[in-house]
């Protein structure tokens, strides 16, 4: 056989490497069995064998290896287990061997410990075999390759989870600290008044009210401590039963009392009503009786209670108050706003249930309250006392009749007395016969005066010139204006007369005379300067400012029903600061009631200067009085004057009756009204005095003049004017020659 050539593939052993597939090489002493081929997990191959390390072929693809079945079996199924640590150094150079059926020898499976190359993808890629000049050693007992274990998953820093959750709770918690820092701080007025109004009570402190004193201090009506009793509808436990124990206590109906403790809410809201009054200006000792039943829901607090320590003295001057102390009728409705005060407040709050009481350290606010004005006028008590007693007694004379008294004081102007007849008690102000019980007469009576006028037209036509004291002129019986005929009372028959005489007389046809020398316009005028059609502004609400007609409307009639005191409207305090300005020679000041106002803290404070103007000069008004005084001292042949009745004794008066007419709503009423206004003494006037009476029988001038005398005698005596005994009356010629 012809000698083999040299193949550089092979080595010394006479060993093919790089062979292909199919084409294994032998190894030595194995009986011509294949040599067993191992594969590492990724399928490679390596030669296992008794000679030199075997180079690996790259493979020319990456289908299965046939061999690989048989291996697995060999191997005990375990070669081919993907992921398998296979044991190194001694044992791993022995390799492991099987014994299979039939004498099969035992193959040993070597892995080498290097890493495993990838096969290339293609052949012309690899690089080429490095040849070697010099036998290689043997090589060693390849290590069985190792797999790396895959790396497990990779896991959290539970260090870094610890810190991310304590950072998260800090956030969280310096949240929370942060809102309650501003619920706390910056809202808390807005949720603490959320709830509020559902827990607070409200008790009123009423301030006390002003009292109206005399002109010496003496009160007319003042405040007494006394309580009021009210309820809180939410804790009142039987309606009923708790208004049938309060009825007879507080004199007021149980139907009443179970209404006001019926529950509602507050207008407009949805907070329940927690108080509500009972009962005002109860007497103590009824309101611990009212404690003692222990009602539920019903409480007592500190009160007060209007007193009128004269009862109807004053009363149609002073008025009355409400319940809850304002001022209804009279100067306690005219000067409400002085006498009242202002009311305090206590609010604080409460517990619910069982526990309404107020809570210690809870909300609590208290304005106190500020006690009103006091209210001092010029009235004296013991006059007004005394004119009222005579009003009184000489009206029950008229049946049905109506009176008004009015006293000023000269100069001042300062209204000593008022009275009104009928009157009323003015604690009890509900138990009148009529309304118009209540009013005062002085200045809501309006009349048509009558001859009492005619000092009015007298005394413009001595200012103007028209007339002198002395002038005299015939006198007719009657006299016809406008169609109608007005006459004389005492008709003395176209004689001449005095104007003493003609005051003294009354007579009507003179003045209608004097009248028209004087004129409608100058007359108009002097209405109005002596204070006629307008009110006087006294102090008195609802005081009525008369009527007068003026010159542009005058009828025919006019010229002789103006200047007798007809056609015109008037009340008896504007006929009485008429005939103050003639007694204050001539200056007219304006009648008032109020003196001063006293403060809670003692202030005092005037009251304002009253208005005063020039009517008539100081000798037109003394020469006016000297002539007036005939109408309380003529009584001689030619007959007795109009006002004898009206005398003084001791005291000069100069003074004029009057017979007129009485107005209601502009209607006439029936009958007549009798007055007599005068003043004394005469030559130094101190005071005026006037006294109307009204009555739908007439008669009312036969009661006039009596009152007046008695007023004026006690008005005198009360303020110790000395009685004229050294300077008479004069002696006056009604009929000259």
């Amino acid at each position: 056989m012809p000698p083999r050539s040299e193949d550089p593939r092979r080595d010394a052993t006479g060993s093919r490497r790089g062979s292909s597939r199919g084409s294994e090489p032998r190894e030595p002493g194995l009986g011509g069995i294949s040599d067993a081929r191992a594969y590492t997990p990724r399928g490679r191959t390596v030669r296992e064998g008794g000679g030199a390390e075997q180079r690996r072929t790259p493979r020319s693809t990456r289908s299965g290896d046939p061999f690989r079945p048989a291996l697995q079996v060999l191997d005990g199924g375990r070669a081919g287990r993907a992921g398998t640590r296979e044991p190194t150094g001694d044992g791993a150079r022995t390799g492991r061997r099987a014994t299979a059926a039939g004498g099969r020898a035992g193959v040993v499976r070597t892995v080498s410990s290097r890493p495993v190359r990838e096969p290339f993808d293609d052949e012309e890629d690899a690089p080429p075999p490095r040849r070697r000049s010099q036998p290689r050693r043997p090589a060693a007992q390849p290590r069985r390759p190792v797999r790396k274990p895959r790396r497990p998953p990779r896991l959290g820093d539970p260090r870094r989870r610890l810190r991310l959750g304590t950072l998260l709770a800090l956030t969280l918690f310096a949240s929370i600290g942060v809102r309650l820092v501003y619920l706390q701080t910056v809202d808390t007025p807005a949720y603490a008044d959320g709830g509020l109004p559902n827990r607070l009570a409200v008790v009123e402190l009423p301030a006390p009210r002003g009292a109206i004193l005399d002109r010496n201090g003496e009160p007319l009506a003042h405040s007494v401590e006394a309580r009021y009793v009210f309820a809180d509808p939410t804790r009142v436990k039987d309606r009923a039963a708790t208004a049938r124990a309060l009825s007879p206590l507080l004199g007021v109906p149980a139907s009443d009392l179970a209404e006001k403790m019926r529950e509602r809410n507050l207008p407009g809201t949805d907070t329940p009503l927690q108080f509500v009054y009972l009962a005002r200006g109860v007497e103590i000792g009824t309101a611990k009786r009212i404690m003692a039943l222990d009602l539920a829901g019903i409480n007592v607090h500190r009160d007060e209670r209007r007193e009128v320590p004269g009862g109807d003295l004053a009363a149609n001057l002073l008025g009355f108050v409400g319940q809850d102390m304002n001022g209804l009728e009279g100067l306690e409705a005219r000067y409400d706003d002085v006498l009242r005060g202002q009311a305090g407040k206590r609010t604080y709050e409460v517990g619910q249930g069982d526990l309404a009481a107020p809570i210690p350290g809870g909300y609590s606010r208290t304005t106190q309250p500020k006690p009103g004005s006091s209210l001092q006028l010029t009235v004296d008590r013991d006059l007004q006392f005394m004119t009222q007693r005579i009003l009184a007694k000489q009206t029950e004379k008229v049946k049905g009749s109506v009176g008004a008294a009015v006293i000023i004081e000269i100069p001042s102007g300062e209204v000593l007395a008022q009275a009104s007849q009928p009157t009323y008690d003015a604690a009890n102000p509900t138990k009148v016969t009529s309304p118009s019980d209540r009013d005062d007469a002085a200045t809501t009576f309006v009349v048509d005066p009558g001859s009492i006028h005619k000092a009015i037209t007298f005394g413009a036509a001595l200012q103007e010139g028209v007339i002198t004291p002395d002038t005299a002129f015939p006198v007719a019986n009657t006299i016809e204006r406008g169609g109608v005929t007005f006459r004389d009372t005492h008709p003395v028959d176209g004689r001449t007369m005095s104007i003493p005489g003609m005051l003294a007389f009354s007579s009507n046809v003179g003045t209608i005379e004097i009248g028209e020398k004087l004129g409608k316009e100058r007359l108009f005028d002097y209405q109005k300067r002596f204070g006629l059609g307008q009110v006087t502004g006294e102090g008195m609400p609802g005081e009525a400012a008369g009527r007068l007609l003026p010159p542009d409307q005058w009828s025919g009639s006019a010229y002789g029903s103006v200047p007798i005191g007809h056609s015109v409207d008037a009340t008896p305090l504007q006929m009485a600061a008429a005939y103050a300005a003639i007694a204050n020679n001539g200056t007219y000041v304006q009648p008032h009631l109020v003196k001063e106002t006293i403060g809670a803290d003692g202030t005092r404070s005037p009251a304002a200067t009253p208005t005063t103007r020039s009517v008539l000069s100081p000798a037109n008004a003394a020469a006016l009085r000297r002539m007036m005084e005939a109408v309380t001292t003529v009584d001689g042949p030619e007959g007795q004057a109009t006002g004898l009745a009206a005398a003084v004794p001791g005291y000069r008066v100069a003074g004029k009756t009057g017979t007129g007419l009485r107005y209601d709503n502009g209607k006439q009423q029936p009958g007549e009204v009798g007055s007599f206004i005068g003043m004394a003494p005469a030559e130094n006037p101190r005071y005026v005095v006037a006294v109307f009476v009204w009555s739908p029988g007439g008669g009312g001038g036969a009661v006039a003049a009596p009152a007046f005398r008695e007023m004026m005698g006690f008005t005198l005596r009360h303020y110790r004017v000395p009685p004229s005994l050294t300077n008479k009356s004069p002696k006056f010629e009604v009929f000259p020659r």
